[in-house]
């Protein structure tokens, strides 16, 4: 028993990983290149949460705000910084600099948008892991012995939504099509009148939702927001996003969920001093069996959305 109660917290702690490693498949699947702004665009959105309840809005406007509209809010403040990435990483720079930006000046801007959203956040909030204040609903069922956290259920459940949205979309939908155009062809996509300049920013949005739901899950799961958050979660989601196969959806969710349950049974069985052992040995053995990734393309870089 005690066993299945391990193997259903690594589901529930994957079920994190997924929904950040999908925004990092989608910077890979469509621009393919490694968006290092999303553990902290992850940090962000907890640390916003818990400031608003805690504090409320800044400059004193406010007192502490109730869950849903400090939610809502952390969510809008994330999305709105990951455009603000897409502007400066992307738009100035293709105007300036066109193809010579193509995949190094990106990943390097991004990288500095990482560092410097994170030592703000450090020097405004201290360094310190701060806690977060229970929710009303934060409740434990019992199924047959396996204790299951009402947050948790809601983190698997809104994680599996979201990406099963999300495939719709990118199968289904006009904006979906052309995202897929581009992530196949840039050029060819262009010159069949994909405007990339309107879609490349729906990316970023998408990508701002995703890593700001999960920070705000995690925050409630866990009950603990600091400034470094993003960085373990963020490694272990590109762990999970490479095992499952680079540009997959469904293969990200494959990855995160067995990291996770992985992270998990290491714990139970190991200890916790051997989990990044087992997490980043498992990556290496699946890049030597399989590099394309469990759900992945051969052609890794190359339209697979």
């Amino acid at each position: 028993m005690l066993l299945l109660q391990q193997l259903s917290n690594g589901v529930m702690l994957g079920s994190v990983y997924v929904t950040v490693a999908v925004a990092f498949t989608l910077t890979i699947g469509v621009l393919n290149f490694l968006n290092f702004t999303i553990p902290t665009l992850f940090m962000l959105s907890g640390m916003a949460a818990w400031a608003l309840t805690k504090w409320g809005l800044p400059f004193g406007l406010s007192g502490p705000v109730p869950w849903p509209v400090a939610l809502l809010a952390a969510i809008v403040v994330t999305i709105a910084a990951s455009l603000l990435v897409e502007r400066f990483t992307f738009r100035y720079m293709k105007t300036k600099y066109g193809d010579a930006t193509e995949h190094a000046i990106p990943l390097v801007s991004s990288l500095g948008f990482l560092l410097i959203i994170e030592n703000m956040i450090r020097i405004g909030y201290g360094t310190d892991p701060q806690r977060m204040a229970a929710v009303s609903w934060d409740t434990t069922i019992d199924l047959g012995g396996i204790l299951l956290r009402v947050p948790q259920l809601t983190s698997l459940v809104v994680a599996f939504v979201i990406v099963a949205g999300l495939n719709w979309v990118l199968r289904q939908s006009r904006v979906g099509r052309g995202l897929r155009a581009i992530a196949e062809n840039p050029d060819a996509a262009n010159i069949l009148g994909v405007d990339s300049k309107r879609l490349v920013p729906v990316i970023f949005m998408l990508t701002g939702l995703l890593c700001g739901l999960a920070g705000i899950l995690f925050a409630l799961n866990y009950g603990e927001v600091s400034p470094g958050m993003g960085e373990e979660i963020g490694s272990k989601a590109i762990a999970g996003m490479v095992i499952g196969g680079l540009g997959s959806i469904w293969g990200a969710v494959l990855g995160g969920l067995l990291i996770g349950i992985a992270e998990m049974l290491t714990i139970h069985f190991f200890g916790a001093d051997t989990v990044q052992v087992v997490v980043w040995g498992l990556l290496l053995l699946a890049l030597f069996v399989r590099p394309q990734g469990l759900l992945g393309h051969h052609s890794i870089g190359k339209g697979k959305l």
